[in-house]
Order: structure tokens, then C-alpha cells, then sequence
């Protein structure tokens, strides 16, 4: 199946209030429930048995209100890995100031291809549905940006485009509360990439080594290896 770049009508708040939260609320059942969360649990997870790490700082881009690393750090927490979690988005008012239990939320403003970082700021640097809004070459820079805010690696969580995928994707159109999301979870899959694709653009990368594995229901996670 061809890419074809479809604008998503949450990227641009192109709706009412009302609408806006339905479709968050939709796109965080999306995550709990097909693969979201997991996806991003495993990578972190592989990760912190690799480096022997019970500790680890997340630098999350493209965050919104951060549900997929804030349930990761829960979950992680209850087997005794602790998950220090930063959120980034192009916008203050998509974030989050504060977890569910009251616990204060790092975050701030700034840009996913100009991280507003130091080198090395992070352990890790991690996106979940961000990868599929950016070009190949946007992809690239994004990779070579959290590699040089990280000291580990960068994880991207993303679709993988099929033509099931997209069946899927219209079967389950009577499951989404939101009319945002009716028009963006297709074209989410039709946007979004190929693990064949997605390991020629690390390729393209400076990560040291790399690895793209297949997750529940046509979920990627990559990892891209600082060293």
C-alpha cells in the first residue's frame, strides 16, 4: 500500500472542545488497549535489563498529556523500575501539569527537531504516533536530535502501514466516540511507515545500531542504539 500524507484534524485542534476530548479520549483507549502502552513498555523494558538500569530518565516528544509514559512509568514501577519522565510538545496547553495521583509532571514547550536540551540531558528520548507526521528526512533529523539529547537511545513507538491494517481500522470505525478520529485513524495508517522503511531511514541516522520489531495489532517499536 502507498503512503499518502492525509492532514489529521487533531494536529490542527480542528474541532470543538467537546470533539478535541473525544478524540483524546479515543486515541487513549486506542493506546491501552492496542498496543500503545505495551509497545512502549517493552522497548523501555529492554532497554533497562540491557544497561542493568533500575533508574532511567524519558524525555517523551510529542507528548500531549503524556497517558502512554505515564502509565509506562506505573507499570514499570510495580517491577521496581523507576521512570523519571519529561514531556515536550509544540504546545504548553497540550500538556499536562500534574500526574492523576497529584504527583507534579516535568514538561515543557519547545520543538521535536531542536530539542531545547543539552547533550546527553536524557537516558532515553521516546515518541508514541509521532513518527508517521514527519517526512523521511524529518524522521532522520528527529532520530540524530534525541540521539544527541540521549545517553542510551531513542525509541519510537508508531503504526505500521498494511492494507489489513487499514480494514481493521474501518471495522472498528462504531468503537470511536470522536468525529476526529472517524477521519484521522485511517489516514494515520495510510501516513505512517513500513518496518522496511522505517530501518532504511535509522540507517540513514548516526544511531550506532538499531532494531525495529513488530508489537500487537500493526504496532512498530524501534530503537535506535546511541552506543
Amino acid at each position: 500500500m502507498k503512503r499518502v500524507v492525509i492532514p489529521e484534524l487533531l494536529d490542527t485542534d480542528a474541532g470543538t472542545p467537546a470533539e478535541i476530548a473525544a478524540s483524546l479520549s479515543d486515541l487513549r483507549r486506542i493506546n491501552r488497549s492496542f498496543g500503545g502502552v505495551a509497545t512502549s513498555e517493552a522497548m523501555v523494558s529492554a532497554v533497562a535489563e540491557r544497561l542493568g538500569m533500575r533508574t532511567l530518565s524519558l524525555l517523551e516528544v510529542a507528548a500531549g498529556a503524556g497517558y502512554v509514559p505515564m502509565t509506562v512509568r506505573e507499570r514499570l514501577q510495580r517491577r521496581g523500575v523507576r521512570l523519571e519522565v519529561t514531556l515536550l510538545d509544540r504546545a504548553l496547553s497540550h500538556l499536562r501539569n500534574g500526574n492523576e495521583d497529584g504527583t507534579p509532571v516535568r514538561y515543557v514547550a519547545g520543538d521535536a527537531l531542536a530539542l531545547p536540551f543539552r547533550d546527553g540531558s536524557f537516558d532515553l528520548v521516546s515518541c508514541c504516533l509521532f513518527a508517521h507526521h514527519l517526512s523521511p528526512g524529518e524522521i532522520v533529523r528527529f532520530i540524530d536530535e534525541g540521539l544527541r539529547v540521549c545517553r542510551a537511545a531513542v525509541l519510537i513507538n508508531d503504526l505500521i502501514r498494511h492494507s489489513l491494517h487499514l480494514a481493521v481500522t474501518y471495522a472498528g470505525m462504531p468503537l470511536f466516540r470522536g468525529r476526529l478520529t472517524r477521519h484521522d485513524a485511517p489516514a494515520s495508517v495510510r501516513r505512517a511507515y513500513t518496518r522496511e522503511e522505517m530501518a532504511e531511514m535509522l540507517r540513514s541516522s548516526r544511531a550506532a545500531t538499531f532494531e525495529v520489531r513488530p508489537h500487537y495489532l500493526f504496532r512498530m517499536g524501534a530503537i535506535a542504539w546511541k552506543s
